[in-house]
Order: structure tokens, then C-alpha cells, then sequence
């Protein structure tokens, strides 16, 4: 399977990162099968750089696939977001971008209900995300190169 990470520079090497802020699946490296969508991420930046991998599923890595934004999907992300940490190897699905994140956040703080917040989240093209959860996950991501989009 072939992923993309947006970046402002290459990496060859992929970390798993924790940062102040919670990502939608915890902490972890984060790509895409949306090639677009990576691109997207790396424009955010002055030198954007698409790095490309290659990744090879492994039976020995636990995952979690959300095929969908469904009501498990949803209180994933409450969960992670809430800074609590699974045990998962990679967690792949929908993406929750800024403005589903402020709806997410809206709806943990009880200012919509979770109807109210199925009908703010559709969104208007598909996402997809993948979190290497962990350096037994980055062992099946192989670095295959980067292209520099300035």
C-alpha cells in the first residue's frame, strides 16, 4: 500500500510524535492512501514536501479500522482527543478535520447533542488517515522517496 505524509521537510526516518495537542487516534505518525489530501497538509507549510512510503500490512500488528464515521468512530476520537492512550498498532479511518474538531469539541462540552453533531459533520470530499501508533507499527512503513512542491 502506498501512504503520503504532508511535510515541511523530508523524513526518512518516521517518528511517533506526541504533541499538547491530541490528534483524533492519539499519538502516532500520521499518513494518507489520499494522495491530495497529503498534499493538502504540506501546503500548510512555506516548503511543502510530500513524502511517500511504502507499507506493508502485517497480521502481528493489532489495529482498528474505521471504514466510516459511525457512533464508535466518534467516541474514538472523543477518547483519544480526551488525551486517554489505546493499544492499538495503527488506527486508520475518517479524518476529523479543524472544523469537525471544533464540532467534536462542541459536542464533548455539551453545546450540541451528538444528533446535532451527525448533521454539522458531513463532509464535503473524503478524508483518510492512518496512525502508526507505535515503533512496532514504523517497522512495516518503508520510506520510498519525497518531492519537494514549491
Amino acid at each position: 500500500m502506498i501512504l503520503y505524509h504532508g511535510s515541511y521537510t523530508e523524513i526518512k526516518i518516521p517518528q511517533i510524535l506526541t504533541g499538547k495537542y491530541a490528534k483524533d487516534f492519539g499519538k502516532g505518525f500520521y499518513c494518507t492512501v489520499l494522495e491530495q489530501q497529503a498534499i493538502r497538509w504540506a501546503e500548510r507549510y512555506e516548503t511543502p514536501v510530500l513524502n511517500i512510503y511504502e507499507y506493508q500490512e502485517n497480521n502481528s500488528l493489532q489495529t482498528r479500522d474505521f471504514l466510516e464515521m459511525t457512533e464508535e468512530w466518534l467516541d474514538f476520537i472523543v477518547f483519544c482527543r480526551s488525551g486517554k492512550s489505546h493499544d492499538y498498532d495503527t488506527v486508520s479511518g475518517p479524518m476529523a478535520n479543524d472544523q469537525i474538531y471544533n464540532y467534536i469539541s462542541d459536542y464533548i462540552n455539551g453545546a450540541i447533542t451528538r444528533e446535532q453533531f451527525w448533521v454539522l459533520a458531513k463532509f464535503k470530499r473524503p478524508t483518510h488517515q492512518i496512525s502508526f501508533c507505535n515503533e512496532k507499527a514504523l517497522e512495516f512503513l518503508k520510506f520510498a522517496q519525497s518531492r519537494g512542491l514549491g
